[in-house]
């Protein structure tokens, strides 16, 4: 039950790297241009300058800690619970390969049907886990 919690961490990992590599791009290029890095003090003054890509970077890594929190949650609870079964792994990697999918659409093409596509398989995911469990203590 942990391993597809794991792959959501590494997936949140990859995405921080992403974004400190993008950030640095940015920097290097603002202060070789002899600017300061005042205009930066505020992030949500500063996202909407930002190129394409790197704007997709940032909003991806907002959403990767905004609903895999509660997958974290969900998986810890099922995992001591001793809930670990095979559905509930099959769901977790369902969940994780839909939101490394929405990651990958949203850093790239940002095509936003396909990325809602994706959104509604992980959270159907996420739900299903949760229900499995609340019918399992009734």
């Amino acid at each position: 039950m942990l391993y597809p919690m794991f792959g959501m961490i590494a997936l949140s990992g990859l995405v921080v790297i992403l974004l400190y590599g993008s950030r640095f791009i940015l920097i290097s290029q603002v202060v070789s241009s002899g600017n300061g890095l005042e205009r930066a003090k505020h992030a949500d003054e500063t996202r909407p300058h930002l190129p394409g890509v790197f704007r997709n970077i940032t909003d991806n890594y907002n959403h990767i800690f905004e609903q895999p929190t509660l997958f974290y949650a969900v998986v810890i609870y099922l995992h001591l619970v001793n809930q670990g079964n095979e559905a509930n792994v099959m769901l977790a990697w369902g969940y994780v390969i839909a939101r490394l999918a929405h990651s990958i659409i949203q850093i790239t093409i940002n095509h936003v049907p396909l990325r809602i596509m994706f959104f509604v398989v992980s959270g159907f995911c996420l739900l299903a886990m949760i229900v499995r469990e609340v019918l399992r203590l009734l």
